[in-house]
């Protein structure tokens, strides 16, 4: 896919060492070859177009040939099994065009429903990733969809400037937008859906005089430079000091980025400052929720702030946000009180 040199106020490196880059590379660790749901996996396959590898391993050369060309069905046949997208998209003469035939001639014998939206650059993806992906690129701030494509500024600023979109198609479609911008896209929908209900959980507990707020997807940049009452930054890391109110003086800059052990230890901390004996959040809600949240930082590191606010004399916030330098995966987490 071609890419095209673009500017964004974001476009600048957000975070301290970050260089410039106009072409797309990939940041992620290999691809999973074993199948699991999306939402607990970075897999290349949904459940739900399982289907498309069955037809694939299963035919026999004349229904392969009855939808490809000869040369592509024997190419398949001595390649597989197949147990992922990218092994059939690694097969000699299989690219975008023959993995929509392949999904197209899956479709027609019932090996795949309606629930197999069908693969997009390389990714199956099922119809509720699409529909997350839709939500998510519509519904996210500027500063978090820069977060998420770190290696792709110029999508992410043409999709911020195109949207509202009406399909996966489109957005993958998009100039700048390649295989790995759509995959770190389907995770940031689908991957930490259990943490997603875990956040709904604690703001469920009732909250009289003092509670937790989280949020998954949210506006850091915006976050750090508003104007509340008794507004007070403690400390930042891995965030440039120009981003920050008055050019980030009188503000401690810590020299380490946060690691998943800290983040986990301020959901944990949130989520105990939101409980009391009587109202609990339902353990097996929490036990997925944090096991989740572990799984996808552990071993990561993180860039944030933590700070200090009131809207009025008689309350108080205390806020820690975390953004994965890399995966842009964010979480924010606000134990207040009121009187």
């Amino acid at each position: 896919m071609r890419r095209f040199i673009g500017s964004a106020v974001l476009a600048t490196g957000l975070l301290t060492g970050c260089g410039p880059s106009e072409t797309e590379t990939s940041t992620q660790q290999p691809l999973e070859q074993q199948q699991a749901p999306l939402t607990e996996t970075d897999v290349d396959l949904a459940p739900e177009c399982q289907g498309v590898l069955d037809y694939l391993n299963e035919s026999d050369f004349d229904r392969l040939d009855a939808a490809l060309p000869s040369n592509v069905a024997h190419n398949l046949i001595a390649a597989r099994p197949f147990s992922t997208v990218a092994q059939v998209a690694a097969v000699k003469l299989v690219g975008d065009a023959r993995l929509q035939q392949i999904v197209s001639a899956a479709r027609g014998l019932d090996y795949i429903e309606a629930e197999c939206y069908g693969i997009l650059d390389s990714l199956a993806l099922s119809q509720d990733d699409a529909t997350a992906i839709v939500s998510l690129v519509n519904s996210i701030s500027a500063t978090g969809l820069h977060d998420i494509l770190p290696d792709a500024r110029t999508g992410a600023t043409n999709l911020r400037n195109l949207r509202p979109f009406a399909t996966v198609d489109a957005i993958a479609n998009t100039s700048g937008i390649g295989a790995v911008s759509l995959r770190n896209l389907r995770n940031a929908a689908t991957l930490s859906r259990p943490f997603e209900a875990l956040i709904e959980a604690v703001h469920a507990l009732p909250r009289p005089n003092h509670g937790t707020n989280m949020a998954r997807h949210f506006d850091w940049l915006s976050k750090v430079n508003s104007q509340y009452f008794n507004f007070q930054i403690q400390e930042c890391f891995g965030i440039r000091p120009q981003l920050l109110p008055d050019n980030g003086r009188g503000i401690s800059m810590r020299p380490n980025l946060a690691d998943g052990a800290e983040v986990y230890a301020a959901v944990e901390a949130g989520i105990a400052y939101a409980e009391n004996h009587t109202n609990v959040v339902d353990p097996q809600v929490k036990t997925a929720g944090l096991e989740n949240l572990a799984a996808l930082t552990s071993g990561r590191s993180f860039f944030g702030c933590q700070y200090g606010f009131s809207n009025d004399p008689w309350s108080n916030h205390g806020v820690s946000f975390y953004v994965d330098t890399q995966t842009g995966f964010s979480v924010y987490v606000d134990t207040f009180w009121v009187e």
